[in-house]
């Protein structure tokens, strides 16, 4: 018996390792057959290390981004092959998409100082792949509040993509101390201090303010905001085993399948070719966070962190809504935190061609008890309807209140996405109707393009140029954080009746059955919408 069980225990290792091998020759075939890496893929800026943030300061990291900045110019620009020196490749000197050509560069971190007092201090940081440009409408908003407004160039960005290939989530959170600790010098004192994240940056504000709860010398400064848009909590299971597929990668005739993607870099403020170190990153920094979080919930330390206020789409291709909700916000105290979802437009011109699954979507992320967090739904009624309200059930429950937004739901946009949130309409590179006068500021409108031809026609798949890349709700967006500026902090655990964080009395696989049971509870409140 035991020599059978041995037999089948070697026959099922084989059967695996033959898979694996399949899969692997599978991978480098195809790595093999897809376009050729450029110097963008192969030439790696030295970033700095985390070990070296911890020990740098704002001035150091800024004069290293240069330094990138010129090595980039040197070793890539100035180096282009005739091939591909084109008018839509940002690393070709005469591009008009060039960034080195724009009045202010934002792939590099900045500063921004108001006119008069100091009324506090916010760091942004931007999601992966992006750069300082997402988050740039948001912070010149909070200079104009009176607070110092600092975009951090998160290490591996703003550069090129092959600075993605290597690089650890750990010194990207280094850099974020690094910033903080800029901010704290530039205001001092009680003046509050905010996090601003977008997409990964958000995953990054989270962290840091977990980190933060658990410190005890002192050194991190607590945080007393955190403003996340479309944050990254969770990805999809794929990043989670997403190394494996650059194995292949070992072998230089294989080097391809180090990268999830190989476009043309046709956008001067974000990467279009993804490493799979990018998605494996992303997984290991969401683990991280999902961990930590039950880890101060079930010590009772969870119940000082700070109020969020977050902003996410209903549909969101890379981020897990799902996860937002039962890995953050399900463990939240009542602090004042609250989550604003972004609703489909059920009044879409494309109504018969949307799936039934993206019609349920959000009764089924609705919780159907009380939370602890204030819940705001945006949307639309019904398909006669494109007129928009924000519908808000508060912490504890309650009747709803709803507030009509005097915002039309654009008929040709079926849906937010994950990359629209933090742009309003009218974004130089992003929005869908931007300004006449700044059409051509960065070279090229992506937002406002619209596509009709042959396939085939084009250096890129239509399809990534479809993706709503701006945001109709933005003035309604900028308004709730602007009353993040002035609105009074919130004790911890203040609402009535409501349970208390999860403890250890029960284990994780009790609380994922519970929270599976929570979101796909069939009898949603009744919206009105």
């Amino acid at each position: 018996m035991l020599a059978r069980t041995r037999r089948l225990i070697r026959r099922s290792l084989l059967t695996l390792l033959l898979i694996l091998l399949a899969a692997w020759a599978l991978i480098a075939y195809f790595a093999w057959q897809a376009a050729p890496l450029q110097l963008w893929h192969t030439f790696i800026p030295p970033e700095l290390s985390a070990d070296e943030l911890d020990n740098s300061d704002w001035q150091a990291y800024l004069t290293r981004e240069q330094q990138l900045i010129d090595l980039v110019e040197q070793e890539v620009v100035a180096k282009t092959p005739p091939e591909q020196q084109l008018a839509g490749n940002r690393y070709f000197q005469n591009a008009p998409i060039n960034p080195a050509h724009f009045r202010d560069n934002w792939n590099r971190s900045y500063l921004l100082r108001p006119d008069g007092e100091v009324k506090g201090v916010a760091v942004f940081l931007h999601g992966l792949t992006d750069s300082p440009y997402s988050l740039r409408h948001v912070a010149q908003r909070y200079r104009e509040q009176g607070f110092i407004a600092l975009g951090l160039r998160i290490p591996g960005h703003g550069t090129v993509p092959a600075g993605l290939v290597n690089i650890e989530w750990e010194t990207w959170l280094a850099a974020t101390r690094l910033t903080v600790r800029e901010a704290r010098v530039l205001a001092p004192g009680k003046l509050p201090l905010h996090l601003v994240g977008f997409s990964n940056g958000g995953a990054l504000a989270v962290k840091y303010a977990l980190d933060a709860l658990e410190d005890k010398t002192g050194t991190l400064t607590r945080p007393d905001q955190l403003v996340l848009i479309s944050p990254m909590i969770g990805v999809t299971r794929f990043a989670r085993f997403a190394g494996l597929k650059a194995v292949p990668a070992l072998l230089p005739a294989f080097a391809n399948a180090a990268w999830l993607g190989i476009m043309p870099e046709f956008n001067p403020f974000k990467y279009n070719s993804f490493p799979v170190n990018g998605a494996r990153q992303s997984f290991r920094l969401t683990h991280a966070i999902q961990q930590q979080v039950r880890q101060l919930a079930a010590s009772g330390e969870l119940a000082a962190f700070p109020p969020a206020l977050t902003f996410q789409s209903v549909i969101d291709y890379t981020v897990s809504t799902r996860s937002i909700i039962a890995d953050l916000y399900h463990f939240l105290p009542a602090n004042g935190s609250e989550l604003v979802l972004f609703d489909i437009n059920r009044g879409s011109v494309f109504g018969p061609l949307m799936s039934s699954a993206s019609e349920l979507a959000l009764s089924h992320l609705l919780p159907s008890q009380p939370q602890r967090y204030t819940l705001t739904v945006v949307g639309n009624k019904a398909t006669s309807r494109i007129q928009t309200q924000a519908s808000t059930l508060a912490a504890g429950g309650g009747s709803q209140q709803i507030q009509p937004l005097g915002i039309d739901y654009p008929k040709d946009i079926f849906s937010l996405s994950h990359v629209a949130l933090p742009f309003p309409m009218d974004d130089p590179l992003y929005g869908m109707a931007p300004r006449p006068e700044q059409m051509n500021q960065y070279g090229i409108n992506l937002g406002g393009l619209a596509l009709r031809g042959e396939l085939g026609v084009l250096i890129v798949n239509p399809g990534s140029l479809t993706r709503t890349s701006s945001n109709p709700f933005y003035p309604y967006l900028q308004e709730r954080v602007m009353e993040t500026l002035t609105a009074p902090a919130q004790p911890p655990s203040a609402a009535v009746g409501l349970a208390a964080p999860v403890g250890n009395d029960r284990s994780d696989a009790d609380y994922r059955a519970d929270i599976d049971a929570f979101l796909d509870e069939a009898d949603a409140p009744d919206w009105p919408f």
